[in-house]
Parts: C-alpha cells; sequence; structure tokens
C-alpha cells in the first residue's frame, strides 16, 4: 500500500487535503534545503564542542544531595557556553521553564531603582505578572522598585530603532530585553539580522547597559546566536529547542562570566551560587537532547515551513511566510474565528503520538490573561520542541504552531488540521 492510501485509509484524510498538501511540499523544497545546510554547520558545532571537552560516559552519571563537583553537569555547562559563544552558561533541570530562566535573570541582575526596557513591544504573557503589569502580591520587579517601560513596534512589527535611542536616554534603563519570538502577537519573530541593529545601537549610546535576549524558540535556527552579534546574556527552556525533545525538564541561561555569577545566587543562594545543583540523573538526556538538537529543530522548522505554505494556500494569512527567513521556530496562522482556531488544534492533536484521542478544549490556563486552547501530545509534558499548537481565545484568533520531533510525524499533523479546516 502506498503512503498515501495508507493515511488516506486511516486517518480519512480527504484526497484534496493530501493533494494540495503534496504541491505545498514540492514548493518548499528550496526551503528544506537551506534549513538542513544550517542543522549540518550546528550539529558540526556541538560535535566540536563534545569532542574539545572529552565528552565520555563519566559525563552522563548523576549527584545527588548537594551536588558537589558534578562533572556531568559542569562540563555540559562549558559545552553551552562554547557552542552558544559565551562566558559562561548555566543549564539545570531546577529552572522549571524558559519564563523561570528569564525571571531568575531579571532578578539577578535588577536592583531596586533600576528600569528594565523592552526593545520589542510589549513581552509575551507569562511576564506580565513577574514585571508587575497584572497581579500583585507576588513579589514582582514593580513590588521591588525596579521600573519597566517598552518600546512600540513599528506598524509592521520591527524593531523601531528611532524609539528605542530616545529611551535609552532614561538614565535608569540597567537591562534591555529583547524577545527573540513572537509570543502571542501577531508580528515577525526576529532575526538576527533584526536584532544586531538594536543590540549596535544600545551598545553605541549606552555601553553601560546590559542587553539579554529572551532565546526560546530561537536556539539553532540560525547559524549563529544572540552573544555571537553583541547580547550579554540570553536564556531558554531545555524543552524547546536545546533539549532536542529527550530532556526531560529545565532551563538554561548563558552570557558574560560576571552576569551569570549574579544570576546564580538568586537561582540558589548568595555565597553559594552554581556550586550545588544535584543533577539527580538528568545528564544523559541533557547532553543527549543538545547533540540532537540541531537536527530535531531542522525537523521543526520544516513542518513549520510546509504550514505555513497549506494554509496560506487555503487562503490564510500565515506569519512568517514559507519562503521567509525565520527567527523561531514558531509558525503563526490567523484564522479569524474560534472555531477554526479550535479546529486547527485539534486536527494538530490527532496527529501527535501522545494524547491523539484527546480533543483540545479553551481552558484558563496559569499565567494568562485568556482562556488557551492548547493541543500538545508529547513524550515530555508541555515540550514545544515536540508538535504543539496553541492560541488565545480572543481576536484576531491565530494558532501558534511549533515542533515536530520528525518531519514525517509533523507532516501528518498538518494533513489532519488542515482537513479539519477544509471540511468545515
Amino acid at each position: 500500500m502506498e503512503i498515501k492510501d495508507f493515511i488516506q485509509s486511516e486517518y480519512g484524510i480527504s484526497p484534496e487535503t493530501f493533494a494540495l498538501c503534496a504541491r505545498a511540499e514540492e514548493e518548499v523544497r528550496p526551503q528544506f534545503a537551506e534549513i538542513d545546510k544550517t542543522a549540518e554547520l550546528n550539529q558540526i558545532k556541538v560535535l566540536k564542542a563534545f569532542s574539545e571537552h572529552k565528552v565520555s560516559e563519566a559525563h552522563l552519571g548523576y549527584s545527588t544531595g548537594y551536588g558537589y563537583d558534578d562533572l556531568g553537569r559542569d562540563t555540559l555547562e562549558k559545552i553551552y557556553a562554547d557552542v552558544f559563544g559565551t562566558e559562561s552558561a548555566l543549564v539545570r533541570s531546577s529552572i522549571v521553564s524558559g519564563t523561570h530562566a528569564i525571571c531568575s535573570c531579571l532578578f539577578g541582575v535588577l536592583r531596586p531603582g533600576d528600569t528594565l526596557l523592552s526593545a520589542t513591544g510589549a513581552p509575551y504573557d507569562t511576564l506580565e505578572e513577574i514585571i508587575g503589569k497584572r497581579g500583585s502580591g507576588g513579589g514582582s520587579l514593580k513590588e521591588w522598585g525596579i521600573g519597566y517601560r517598552e518600546v512600540p513596534l513599528l506598524k509592521d512589527g520591527k524593531i523601531n530603532l528611532t524609539a528605542l535611542g530616545e529611551a535609552l536616554a532614561d538614565k535608569s534603563v540597567r537591562l534591555v530585553e529583547l524577545q527573540r519570538s513572537k509570543g502571542y502577537a501577531w508580528r515577525p519573530s526576529y532575526t538576527l539580522s533584526d536584532m544586531e541593529d538594536a543590540i549596535a545601537l544600545i551598545k553605541q549610546k549606552r555601553p553601560d547597559v546590559f542587553v539579554m535576549v529572551d532565546n526560546c524558540y530561537g536556539e539553532f535556527v540560525e547559524s549563529l546566536e544572540p552573544p555571537q552579534i553583541g547580547a550579554d546574556l540570553i536564556a531558554g527552556s531545555l524543552i524547546k529547542n536545546p533539549g532536542g525533545g529527550l530532556a526531560l525538564t529545565g532551563g538554561y541561561l548563558a552570557g558574560k562570566r560576571g552576569l551569570v555569577e549574579q544570576i546564580s545566587y538568586r537561582l540558589t543562594s548568595p555565597g553559594i551560587g552554581a556550586e550545588v545543583g544535584a543533577s539527580l540523573g538528568m545528564n544523559r538526556h541533557m547532553y543527549q537532547g543538545f547533540f540532537m538538537a540541531p537536527h530535531t529543530v531542522a525537523q521543526a522548522l520544516k513542518t513549520a515551513v510546509l504550514t505555513a505554505k497549506v494554509f496560506e494556500k487555503l487562503g490564510y494569512d500565515v506569519s512568517p511566510k514559507a519562503e521567509d527567513k525565520r527567527g523561531d521556530i514558531i509558525q503563526s496562522v490567523k484564522f479569524g474565528s474560534s472555531e477554526k482556531l479550535c479546529a486547527f488544534c485539534r486536527g494538530i492533536q490527532r496527529g501527535a503520538p501522545i494524547d491523539s484521542f484527546v480533543v483540545p478544549e479553551p481552558w484558563d490556563m496559569p499565567g494568562y490573561e485568556n482562556q488557551v486552547i492548547m493541543a500538545a501530545g508529547a513524550f515530555v509534558s508541555g515540550a514545544s520542541i515536540e508538535i504543539s499548537a496553541d492560541g488565545p481565545i480572543r481576536p484576531p484568533y491565530a494558532a501558534y504552531m511549533q515542533g515536530g520531533l520528525t518531519y514525517e510525524s509533523g507532516k501528518l499533523s498538518v494533513l489532519c488540521a488542515a482537513d479539519n479546516l477544509m471540511k468545515l
């Protein structure tokens, strides 16, 4: 039996949907070739770091208790620093999410009287309570006397360099944050080229100010990382790109040695810092996940490119377009109604390896202002490097899809989602 016949018989995909997807796939072959080139370069970079640090079976063991002198943990942090082009890094299973990693950076670097400046407009929803834009009593930056400002984006969603330069006149600004991913905003995710001009402007006007990039969803998408174009600090989650689909939990931050040390005191306690933190058997997953990450990210990117082309053909507004240069693995599709948004997410869920039988429904997800519908059939709970799609139940009713451990499985989810929409 041919693949087409099997998929159509087992999943009920219409011939029309399958034909549309096949045409889309042929049109994006050039983009796939470019993705493969980047993945190969990044894979060699990771292999070189493993080799230089003489990774062996001994590094894959575990520590307990305080975790003093954990060889695997300490060496992995040196590998992250080398690959991401930084002086130092923290890679810990005790960092529970990308939001936690970013929060640790903010509280580790900023002090009462300082101001945090967002150069990329409003931040991702889960940062609002950390900043103090909503909620109270949780110990936000605002409650600790740390100010916040944001630079509105240009109409096309690009960084407003003129407004950024003016905002830097505020001498209380100590840290400028750039969010690489779009979050739940309808704007482009930023490539390194997009961020490079902003970082150069900041360094020119205020060399005393630190630049932090929220690198979630962006690792290994390009051949360089933000510190290699001037960022002082990056942070992200291991159940996104750098965990390669194998890390069971965790987060990382990497940057200038002094900043990482400051943040380590926030992560544990002053005087202790990075010296403690048992790996508890996580080293093997983290090492293998980081090794797999360039390839896994390429699979996710191919799935995203196919999604863009398929839904563009179906008449929906997509961001980015299939041919656009990408800054992260996220693909946005604007549906204009909650019914279509939910149908898309339910199709993605149906093609997932775990909980494919579950029908996603909107719910009050912690840290979000609006109800969110989320398709997430993952081996690791919440791992968005695996196939997932979600979106807030609010206009313009856009879905944000990411991940795909293999292109073949990601393609099936795209077929199911497209078929749902074509049958409405």
